[in-house]
């Protein structure tokens, strides 16, 4: 990996949830600039797209993508996922009508509108996602910059809490959390309980194996809060003797 500039033009890969965002400030905070916000969608044209099965992608909550944009002031790019996982080996290549080629496309015209040298990634513990990101942006002589990568959890967790990062939890998929009692509690609210299922189930605090997603409502980056007249439904249960799946529509 070649060395980091001092300060780069930075585009931040973003899904909305609390790891993009907090690694954009960590870019802020090593003296980079956020110049651009980019995303990758479901087709919407599609029925039951809301969430895909995607190894790359979170894709719950993009419909508030826009809201992210609109708080933070920045220019959104959007790109829909029209790929599968179709490379699914740990070293990726160039493979025509995989998901990650979706990623490439989205990334080379941020980089010709903005002129951008670098990629903020909130990746924290997937090779599978750092491996592609890091093909893409190789293939573009693009920058990563994934400041959260293997960092410890609890710790994680916790900075992200104290640095002002709100987020609520708009997903859950684990052995302990409940549809019902955790859809829409904000990360100071789910700390306790977390650090309890890690140690109960060794569940990933920050929903490294899929235990949770969020959607963030503020942070120090945005100008302004993310105020949504949203209710929290169920759209979405898959039940079990030991443990549901359910989804919150904003």
């Amino acid at each position: 990996m070649r060395p980091v500039p001092p300060t780069m033009r930075v585009a931040a890969l973003i899904s909305g949830g609390k790891d993009s965002c907090y690694n954009m400030m960590q870019c802020i905070s090593a003296g980079h600039q956020i110049v651009a916000l980019a995303n990758l969608r479901p087709d919407e044209s599609q029925v039951g797209t809301d969430e895909l099965d995607s190894y790359m992608y979170q894709t719950v909550g993009h419909h508030t993508i826009d809201l992210y944009a609109e708080a933070m002031d920045l220019p959104l790019y959007r790109r829909t996922i029209r790929g599968k996982s179709l490379a699914t080996a740990q070293v990726y290549s160039k493979c025509e009508g995989d998901e990650v080629e979706d990623l490439y496309e989205l990334l080379k015209l941020v980089k010709e509108k903005e002129e951008v040298e670098g990629i903020s990634v909130g990746a924290i513990l997937s090779d599978y996602q750092r491996v592609r990101v890091e093909n893409v942006c190789k293939r573009l002589s693009l920058q990563p910059l994934a400041y959260l990568w293997q960092r410890g959890q609890e710790e994680l967790l916790r900075e992200m809490i104290e640095s002002g990062v709100e987020a609520v939890v708009i997903k859950v998929a684990a052995l302990g959390l409940d549809p019902d009692k955790h859809l829409g509690k904000t990360l100071n609210e789910m700390e306790p309980y977390l650090l309890e299922l890690s140690k109960k189930y060794g569940a990933h605090v920050c929903g490294e194996g899929g235990e949770y997603e969020t959607f963030t409502l503020d942070c120090p980056l945005f100008k302004k809060k993310i105020v949504v007249g949203f209710y929290w439904a169920l759209v979405m249960v898959i039940a079990s003797a030991f443990t549901g799946v359910g989804r919150g529509l904003i």
